[in-house]
């Protein structure tokens, strides 16, 4: 056999296109039986490590939607027991000359062998099978059985560059539990040119004073309902100090509390069951230079979520505005699908009738919104659409995690949005724009009705969508963290670009400001890591395999770096340039 590919025919030819030549158990019987004894890889790194596997080895010959050199993969891991799966990989050969039925018969079928797999080693086995049934399933949801599926959809690698970043760690942050992570932080910002604050999403938000860290305050002890479990969206999600804080006291928090808390302003339909609240609070402090909270607070507004996943994910107001200007003083939401968008329902999400998958742009100081607690900005783009809300700004997104303004020249806006299964985008804000979700992802098509795990060619009269001019798929990474523009005048190296990272893996990009532009794609390149004098990684260094990577800035614009598990913050104290240190 000259293609390693073969693997898939075997795996296949054992499943619904080996039923003609061995018909296999009922179907219940076999559900029942892949439910008590098989358990598959589902976390992301396991199935991104099977897809690097697959496409190694197997991607040319098969695919899970279709016939090809091989036949497709389709309900492979629901038809054929897990260990022999695995027995048959690592040395089909002996498998079939042992005298199994299913062997035998594929062989006579095929009139090939497979050559044995014995470099997989047994982590390989469950990351590719992993893959394997986790896209075997999700076509279960090609309803419309389309055809085109891409399975690597940048296939160019990205580089990395010369330039290292040493890290120093900087400060640990208190436990915010007694089990599980020790910590949960999740942004930090300074505030002026001497406070520095940071979030967790438990619910404490902190001031840090000289290296120390000061509880500024609890959530929890404000909201009976607050909720920051299971962790995928909810808790503390962002905070934004007003512009005039240092005068009126104000600043602004998302947090997420249980179901049904109180009656939303923002609420899906009776017939769809909610998993949690989104709420967005201003506080007013009576003294703004105390180092505790101690004020009054009131609600804004208040949306329901589908899941607890892709909720209210960033609030911020835009630096570079200034008194007197239009968007001075107006307040930026980003909200995610909450889930809807798979779940069979898209139309909470896919129109600028609703404030799902979208980013608001509100005036807290107003009182023209439905609920007469904030204002909609005369100069919001739909304002003048009676189908649309005034609230949005921006529509198109699943996840817009983090919303950044260079503060060093371009003053452009760049909003991260974390992709499904395929790929991650940094976005131009651009006031009207729809970037695509659920109907693309990146630029390729998204089909909601087909595997969920693929992304498919644009069609010919493709339109009306603003793509992202950086982007990568999950070759490289899982989930794209927010970052920003080197502000900070330490290292000149790193001037004029955007840095940010990819969450679960803790890899840093950059992507030069001067080139993110829309109609072109930006190059990225990878950041080393210098700790303790050596070249690394954030994963070896926070000792965490999902590393959950973090950006945050000081009051000088320095650059650090957080995993929101372990709860200690790592500051930028070098940049070293390969190419000029020979």
């Amino acid at each position: 056999m000259k293609s390693t590919s073969f693997l898939l025919f075997v795996l296949l030819c054992l499943g619904a296109g080996f039923m003609a030549c061995n018909q296999p158990p009922a179907e219940e019987e076999t559900v029942e039986k892949t439910k008590k004894k098989a358990t598959y890889a589902r976390d992301e790194l396991s199935i991104q490590s099977g897809l690097t596997l697959f496409n190694q080895h197997c991607a040319s010959c098969h695919n899970f939607s279709e016939n090809g050199i091989g036949p497709n993969l389709m309900g492979v891991t629901a038809e054929v027991d897990k260990e022999w799966l695995a027995t048959f990989i690592k040395n089909a050969p002996a498998v079939i000359e042992s005298g199994d039925e299913r062997a035998k018969g594929m062989f006579e079928k095929y009139k090939q062998y497979m050559p044995p797999f014995p470099m997989l080693e047994e982590k390989d086995l469950e990351h590719l099978l992993g893959f394997i049934h986790k896209f075997s399933v999700g076509e279960k949801r090609n309803h419309k059985n389309r055809p085109g599926a891409i399975l690597n959809p940048i296939v160019a690698k990205i580089p990395t560059s010369d330039l290292t970043l040493v890290l120093e760690e900087w400060l640990t942050v208190p436990a915010s539990a007694t089990a599980g992570a020790k910590a949960r932080i999740n942004k930090m910002l300074p505030l002026g040119k001497d406070r520095l604050f940071l979030i967790d999403l438990r619910g404490k938000m902190y001031e840090i004073q000289n290296q120390a860290v000061k509880e500024y305050m609890d959530m929890k002890s404000f909201f009976p309902d607050f909720i920051d479990n299971p962790g995928h969206g909810s808790g503390l999600g962002s905070f934004a100090f007003h512009p005039e804080f240092n005068k009126n006291g104000l600043f602004y928090t998302v947090h997420t509390e249980s179901a049904h808390a109180k009656p939303a302003d923002f609420a899906i339909p009776d017939s769809i069951k909610s998993a949690m609240q989104g709420v967005v609070t201003e506080w007013k402090v009576d003294q703004p230079s105390a180092k505790e909270f101690s004020g009054s607070k009131r609600e804004i507004l208040r949306a329901d979520m589908v899941t607890q996943a892709h909720g209210m994910q960033e609030l911020t107001f835009n630096p570079l505005a200034k008194m007197g200007e239009a968007d001075y003083g107006m307040l930026y939401l980003g909200i995610g699908d909450g889930g809807a968008a798979l779940r069979g329902y898209p139309f909470l999400c896919d129109n600028n009738g609703q404030i799902w998958s979208a980013v608001l742009r509100i005036d807290p100081l107003g009182k023209n919104s439905a609920n007469g607690q904030y204002g909609i900005p005369s100069d919001n783009p739909f304002v003048e659409d009676p189908t649309a809300q005034g609230e949005v700004w921006a529509t198109g997104f699943r996840n817009p995690h983090r919303i950044a303004w260079d503060e060093t020249g371009s003053g452009k806006m760049f909003i991260t949005n974390i992709g499904q299964h395929s790929v991650e985008e940094l976005n131009l804000g651009k006031a009207g724009a729809n970037y695509g979700w659920p109907k693309r992802e990146g630029d390729f098509l998204f089909d909601v009705e087909a595997n969920p795990e693929f992304v498919y060619p644009l069609p010919a009269d493709d339109a009306g969508f603003t793509y992202a001019p950086v982007q990568y798929d999950h070759d490289e990474g899982n989930a794209i963290s927010g970052g920003f523009v080197y502000a900070g005048k330490s290292f000149p190296e790193l001037k004029g670009k955007y840095i940010f990272g990819d969450i679960p893996r803790g890899t840093i990009f950059y992507a030069d400001v001067a080139a993110i532009e829309d109609g072109q794609q930006a190059p990225i390149y990878k950041l080393q890591i210098e700790f303790n004098g050596e070249l690394t990684d954030i994963g070896t260094i926070a000792d965490d395999i999902r590393v959950q990577l973090r950006l945050g800035l000081d009051n000088e614009g320095e650059l650090y770096l957080f995993t929101k598990s372990n709860g200690v913050i790592y500051k930028v104290v070098g940049c070293k340039n390969q190419s000029t240190s020979i």
